[in-house]
């Protein structure tokens, strides 16, 4: 409480008082005293014969901690992917391994190498390669196709974010137009990918870590466990989210950390099943899948001559 400041008295503010009116005022005075000399008396108990002194301190201002919301985004890759080196066997294939919890089911996305496209219609380039993408790619001159038989190509899918996305794939020029009306049924049937990106040299060699899920179709490599060229060599096969349609030939499984992914009862986004609208759409331009084979089962595999 706010105590007011009292000013002194100057001269001209005492009124003139005579020496009756000090008679009067003195008498009235001893009567008020002696009329409440009793309650003045309690008055002193109980009350402080001071006012408290207000305080000056200055007043206390709690301040409220910021509050950080972090956005956990659940299509993230899990922050080892690619990154856990597995065991070897004689063959140098990576030793097979339970399916980690984090990708069982897998449905996550990768980070795109390309723009997004503007909207959500199909959208597809087809041009000879740049120079930058033959640097970034697998292809030498020892690879059993020229550069000139082959065409870099652009299409839209959808990812398992829900996302429009844009992939790149490099195939052979007789076939570049029909992959990309396999890729324009695909985007339609909102079948998800989760990467597609050209193949980068060093790849070739790196160590098996078993959960690579990009699609892809140029590869200069020869066929698994073969020194003659694969098809992928020739920019005529593609794979498609190998993680979830894996390679299986006996004990060998490629990815290696896919092997819940060999129950093909599985009926996940992403996995491939006879008369799906992947599998429809390459056999309507004449390839082949290689989940139909009999020796082994390969169900990320499409090429043109069904090998």
């Amino acid at each position: 409480m706010r105590v007011p400041h009292r000013l002194p008295l100057s001269p001209r503010t005492v009124p003139r008082v005579t020496a009756f009116g000090v008679a009067l005022l003195g008498a009235a005075l001893m009567l008020g005293a002696c009329a409440s000399g009793e309650d003045a008396g309690e008055r002193a108990e109980a009350e402080p014969t001071e006012a408290p002194t207000p305080s000056t301190a200055a007043p206390t201002t709690t301040i409220a901690p910021a509050t950080t919301s972090t956005t956990v985004d659940p299509f993230a890759p899990p922050a080892w992917l690619g990154t856990r080196v597995l065991p070897t066997d004689a063959d140098g294939f990576g030793q097979v391994q339970p399916t980690p919890a984090e990708l069982d089911p897998r449905a996550i996305q990768m980070p795109d190498v390309l723009p997004p496209p503007a909207g959500d219609g199909f959208e597809s380039t087809v041009e000879p390669v740049p120079a930058d993408v033959v640097e970034r790619s697998t292809w030498s001159a020892a690879c059993p196709v020229g550069l000139d038989q082959l065409r870099y190509v652009t299409v839209t899918y959808w990812g398992f974010d829900g996302e429009h996305h844009r992939g790149e794939l490099l195939v052979h020029a007789d076939a570049a137009d029909a992959i990309v009306e396999v890729f324009r049924a695909v985007d339609a049937a909102r079948y998800p990918i989760e990467e597609m990106r050209v193949v980068a040299a060093p790849e070739l060699d790196l160590p098996p870590t078993g959960d690579g899920n990009n699609t892809t179709a140029f590869v200069c490599r020869p066929v698994r466990g073969s020194t003659s060229w694969s098809e992928h060599a020739y920019g005529l096969a593609v794979d498609v989210n190998p993680f979830l349609n894996p390679y299986v030939k006996g004990d060998l499984l490629l990815p290696e950390l896919a092997s819940a992914y060999t129950d093909r009862s599985r009926t996940e986004p992403g996995v491939l099943h006879d008369g799906d609208a992947v599998v429809e759409a390459f056999a309507a331009i004449g390839w082949e899948w290689g989940g139909d084979w009999s020796s082994l089962k390969d169900f990320q595999h499409f090429s043109a001559n069904g090998r």
